[in-house]
């Protein structure tokens, strides 16, 4: 199966890395040349518009930062769309909004292309480890066309429904990630104030019903002063701001997310939003006039 991957940013570079590591021949696109050249070293072929890479291949691959940039690639000037062919595979890992991803299924559709929206969580310790968590939505026989790729790039992967479906599911995770990170920081700013020690802190709680991924990976970085991504706090914002937008569509309360997309902004604003999601600690370090104790 011929593959082309657009978009090779944090994320799509250890992504497409992998797939090119699977044995899948890999034709490659990016804004910035640095990346493709990166792939084209480790035997990818570079191509200079998504038209070029998706003539080429029978299953394109986009990574991108925002629901107006995969419409455009899919959809616009030597875009996708300019270089479909008959069996060709449209999938999607950014994160956008369903109403996006089932915009360009449908319009894609109309020139014969099988179109899923697949968004990841798991950050970039899970892109370069393969162990991604998968969230697909759109025709099952794509999916199982697919799978053999999917499983080059993740652990696990689950058919939510049609096209969209995967969005709805990555709206609805990172909901639950943004709730970690926040109770995550004031748990450690509120154990450090009450004059223990945060660190043994975490380790009497996260055996028990505290136990999540973000406490068990988050702590120990910041405990060391890295507050590196991961995952960019700017684009927690922007999910976050797609799961708010998608909740108004449904008429969907959703009074914590609202507080918790104020916190990632009030960060964005802080000239922090390339820092990792889990320094939104220092939005609360702001607020409680401290800091968490660094080794």
């Amino acid at each position: 199966m011929r593959v082309g991957y657009i978009g090779l940013g944090l994320m799509g570079k250890a992504i497409a890395t992998n797939i090119l590591k699977a044995g899948f021949p890999l034709v490659v696109h990016n804004r910035s040349r640095a990346a493709v050249d990166e792939l084209v070293a480790l035997g990818a072929k570079a191509a200079f518009s998504p038209a070029e890479v998706a003539s080429q291949v029978d299953v394109v691959f986009t990574n991108l930062p925002d629901s107006p940039d995969v419409e455009q690639v899919a959809l616009g000037e030597k875009g996708i769309i300019e270089g479909a062919h008959p069996g060709l595979i449209f999938v999607d890992n950014s994160t956008i909004k369903p109403a996006t991803a089932r915009h360009i299924a449908h319009v894609l559709g109309e020139k014969g292309v099988l179109c899923l929206d697949a968004p990841v969580s798991g950050g970039d310790i899970g892109a370069r480890n393969a162990t991604l968590t998968i969230m697909v939505g759109g025709p099952a026989e794509a999916l199982e066309k697919v799978m053999p790729v999917f499983r080059a790039m993740g652990k696990t992967v689950t058919h939510v429904g049609d096209s969209g479906a995967g969005q709805v599911a990555k709206a609805a995770n990172q909901i639950m990630v943004a709730a970690q990170m926040v109770a995550m920081g004031e748990l450690l700013l509120f154990a450090q104030k009450a004059g223990v020690d945060p660190r043994k802190v975490v380790e009497a709680i996260r055996g028990g019903a505290a136990q999540c991924w973000t406490l068990d990976v988050k702590p120990p970085r910041l405990f060391a002063g890295n507050r590196q991504p991961g995952f960019k706090a700017y684009m927690m914002e922007k999910d976050l701001g797609i799961v708010l937008e998608t909740a108004r569509t449904y008429g969907m309360p959703l009074p914590s997310t609202a507080l918790h997309a104020q916190l990632f902004r009030a960060m964005v604003e802080m000239g922090l939003g390339e820092l990792d999601n889990s320094a939104v600690i220092a939005v609360l370090e702001q607020m409680a006039a401290m800091r968490l104790i660094e080794e």
